[in-house]
């Protein structure tokens, strides 16, 4: 059983930078893998990013690559997103997800636990 929490969203410019972070409650984290995924009203919920066990392995969609990244802590139990040069297109709600059925994956439907999401705006 894992239990998230994310937080850290806001209204920001375009070109900000912002970080989200996601507290897991479980006592497998080490062998949790996690993912950020985002949502648009009325849209598919969308695949941004992914991190191993270790953190030694990360995945990223290709509308953020190079500008977002996913880190771990497994001492705090806590995954983050580190979002720089954010554009109006990544206004979304943004999830953390977890699972602990693989090392890692980009497959929204391998992840079986949700947060209840934290909103982010970038205004032009």
């Amino acid at each position: 059983q894992v239990q998230l929490e994310e937080s850290g969203g806001g209204l920001v410019q375009a070109g900000d930078s912002l970080t989200l972070s996601c507290a897991a409650t479980t006592d497998r984290f080490g062998t949790t893998a996690f993912g950020w995924f985002r949502q648009v009203s009325g849209t598919e919920r969308e695949f941004v990013a992914s991190i191993s066990w270790t953190g030694g392995s990360t995945f990223y969609g290709e509308s953020v690559k190079g500008r977002f990244t996913i880190s771990r802590d497994n001492t705090k139990k806590s995954v983050y997103l580190k979002m720089n040069d954010l554009r109006p297109e990544d206004t979304a709600v943004y999830f953390c997800a977890a699972t602990q059925d693989y090392t890692m994956t980009d497959m929204l439907g391998a992840y079986n636990y949700w947060g209840s999401g934290t909103r982010v705006t970038v205004s032009s």
